[in-house]
């Protein structure tokens, strides 16, 4: 899964959406709850900043560019956009990637220049979340 997200302490979400003519995969409000709240829960957790992100979902692939290429796509042709809502409102410009490994399987994890260009035109940071899932491991835990 790739995700393109926009960060910050408080912003109007619906100008962003406007501004760049996308509708966002999820958004969140500096101060939402995050989870479930009630007497089960011990802790009220508070998201502490405002979120705008456009995501890809989790897809098969053995490639990350497979879903960084159709997000970038997506924002190609934004970049004197985001950068003036970045200096309006102060945001954060985060790509990240989420990878699940099932089994032996080894992803390809290259960036391509197109990708870093871009990246680097916005100020944006770079993230990788790597999780590995091997069947063998849960056999021994039974």
């Amino acid at each position: 899964m790739a995700c393109f997200s926009i960060v910050g302490d408080a912003f109007p979400l619906e100008r962003i959406t406007e501004e760049l003519g996308l509708e966002p995969t999820e958004t969140f409000v500096k101060g939402d709850l995050i989870g479930k709240s009630g007497p089960a829960s011990s802790k009220t957790r508070k998201r502490m900043e405002t979120d705008w992100t456009l995501s890809t979902g989790f897809q098969e692939s053995d490639d990350i560019n497979d879903q960084l290429t159709p997000l970038l796509n997506s924002l190609a042709g934004k970049e004197t956009c985001l950068i003036q809502l970045k200096k309006e409102f102060g945001l954060t410009y985060l790509f990240i990637i989420v990878i699940d490994v099932e089994n032996i399987g080894t992803p390809v994890m290259v960036l391509e220049k197109n990708i870093i260009d871009f990246a680097s035109a916005i100020e944006a940071e770079i993230h990788f979340d790597l999780y590995v899932n091997n069947e063998g491991d849960l056999a021994d835990a039974d």
